[in-house]
C-alpha cells in the first residue's frame, strides 16, 4: 500500500477545466465514501479549492482514482487525463508539504491554503476515510506547514487575491470610495475581499446571500448592508463593483441579468471580479462592452508581480520540505518492518518465559538460587543466539560472508578486538 496524490490544478489546467472536477463541500463525505466503495483505495482526503482538485489516497493503483475522479463529475477519462499530475509516494509527500506551506499556490506564500488543507482532513475524518498513514501525513504537513511560516519570509508581504481584486478595480475606476461595491457570498474568500474593500472606505458595501442574517452579520463588521441572494437580479444595476464567490454548482449572475443591469445604468461600466469554482458568472458576460469580468485566472497574473521578492525565501523553505519528506518517509518504511520486529519480541518472549518456568520449577524443589541463575542465564543466551548462529553455519561462500557482516552489525560486533 503506497501514498500518492493525484489531482488538476491552476498550473496545469484552465478555469474551464477545473471548475468541471470541483466538489461541493456539503457532498464530500459521499464523494470519499464513493470513493472507496468504488475503487480499491484504503484511505483517501479530497482537497478542492478555487485553484485546485486533488486527491490524497493509500492505494496500489493510482490510475483507478484517476479514472474515479472523471467517472465522479460524469466527464470521459481523456477529458482531463492531459491535465492530471500523480505523484507517487516520495514526490506525493513532498507535494502535499509545498501546497500547505503556499510553496504551490497562485500567490505564494497564501496562508488560506492551509486551512483549506485541514478543512479536507478534517472531512476525511468525519468520512471515516482518513486511515493511519494519511492521518500522519497531514500531522506532520501542519507542522511543516507552521515550520515554514514561522522560520521564514514566504508569508511576508503577500499580496492576495483580495488585494489583487482591489487592484484591477481601481484600473477601471479613479476612486474605490465613490463606487457601490457587491460582494456575492460570506465564505472567507468574501470576507476578506470585503476586508480589503473597506480599507478604501466605498461609498456603500453590501452583502448578498442566501442567508441573510449570515450575510447581516458579515456586512455589520464593515459598515454595509445585506440583501437576499434572489434580490440580486433587481438590484444589481445599483453596484459599480461585484465580486462574487459561492458554493454554487451553477452560474448565479447571467447574460440577461447583466444586459437588464447595464440599460439600467445607462451603460456605466460594471466591475465584476468572479472567484468561484464552478464560476458563479457566466462567460458570455465578458463580451458585454461596459463590463469588465475577472476571472481566478486574471487574478492570478496581477499576483506573480510580487514573486521576486520571495523567492529567497522559496529556497529556505524547498530545504525545510526536503529535510521532513526524508523524515516522514522514514517513519514510512519503519512501518514496513514493524511485523518483523513483533514476531522477533514475541521469539524472545516465549523463550524467556520457558526458562524461567523452568527455573522456578528448580527452585521449588530446592535447588541452588545461584546455579538456578547461571541455568537461566545459559539457557537465554543460547536460545537468543541460536538462529543467527544456524544461519551462519549453514550458509557458504558469499552467502556466509554476507550473513556474518550482517550479524556483526545487529550485534555491534568487532572482530578486531
Amino acid at each position: 500500500m503506497q501514498l500518492f496524490a493525484l489531482g488538476i490544478n491552476h498550473h496545469t489546467a484552465p478555469l474551464a477545466v477545473r471548475e468541471q472536477v470541483a466538489f461541493d463541500p456539503l457532498r464530500m463525505g459521499q464523494a470519499l465514501h464513493d470513493l472507496l466503495r468504488a475503487k480499491p483505495v484504503r484511505e483517501a482526503a479530497i482537497l478542492s479549492t478555487c485553484n485546485r482538485t486533488e486527491l490524497y489516497c493509500a492505494a496500489e493503483n493510482p490510475l483507478e482514482a484517476a479514472n474515479w475522479l472523471a467517472e465522479y463529475h460524469s466527464l470521459s477519462p481523456q477529458k482531463i487525463h492531459p491535465y492530471l499530475y500523480q505523484h507517487p509516494q516520495r514526490d506525493a509527500v513532498r507535494h502535499v508539504f509545498r501546497v500547505a506551506s503556499g510553496l504551490d499556490s497562485m500567490v505564494l506564500g497564501e496562508p488560506q491554503i492551509l486551512g483549506q488543507m485541514k478543512q479536507a482532513a478534517r472531512f476525511a475524518e468525519e468520512a471515516g476515510t482518513l486511515g493511519t498513514l494519511l492521518g500522519k501525513l497531514f500531522q506532520n504537513t501542519f507542522a511543516v506547514a507552521k515550520e515554514v511560516r514561522s522560520t521564514t519570509a514566504i508569508g511576508a508581504n503577500t499580496v492576495s487575491m483580495a488585494a489583487a481584486a482591489v487592484h484591477l478595480s481601481e484600473r477601471i475606476f479613479d476612486s474605490i470610495a465613490a463606487q457601490k461595491v457587491l460582494f456575492i457570498g460570506a465564505g472567507e474568500m468574501v470576507e476578506l475581499c470585503a476586508a480589503h474593500f473597506a480599507a478604501r472606505q466605498p461609498r456603500r458595501l453590501t452583502i448578498a446571500n442566501r442567508t441573510l442574517e449570515r450575510g447581516a452579520d458579515l456586512a455589520t463588521r464593515f459598515g454595509g448592508d445585506a440583501m437576499r441572494l434572489d434580490q440580486l437580479g433587481e438590484r444589481l444595476a445599483e453596484y459599480d463593483i461585484i465580486v462574487s464567490c459561492t458554493a454554487s454548482s451553477l452560474p448565479i449572475i447571467g447574460l440577461g441579468m447583466v444586459e437588464r443591469a447595464l440599460k439600467a445604468r445607462r451603460h456605466r461600466p460594471m466591475v465584476m471580479v468572479d472567484l468561484a469554482v464552478p464560476r458563479d458568472i457566466e462567460a458570455e458576460v465578458s463580451r458585454l462592452d461596459d463590463v469588465f469580468l475577472y476571472t481566478l485566472d486574471d487574478l492570478g497574473q496581477i499576483v506573480e508581480s510580487g514573486l521576486e521578492s520571495r523567492q529567497a525565501a522559496v529556497v529556505e523553505a524547498e530545504a525545510i520540505i526536503t529535510d521532513r519528506v526524508s523524515g516522514f518517509l522514514h517513519w514510512l518504511e519503519s512501518r514496513e518492518a514493524v511485523p518483523t520486529i513483533r514476531a522477533l519480541r514475541d521469539a524472545a518472549e516465549r523463550a524467556r518465559r520457558h526458562e524461567l518456568e523452568h527455573a522456578m520449577k528448580r527452585l521449588a524443589r530446592g535447588d541452588d538460587p545461584a546455579k538456578v541463575l547461571d541455568a537461566l542465564s545459559h539457557g537465554l543466551t543460547n536460545k537468543l543466539l541460536h538462529a543467527p548462529t544456524h544461519a551462519l553455519n549453514q550458509s557458504e561462500g558469499a552467502e556466509r560472508a554476507e550473513v556474518s557482516a550482517l550479524i556483526s552489525r545487529i550485534y555491534r560486533l568487532n572482530a578486531g578486538e
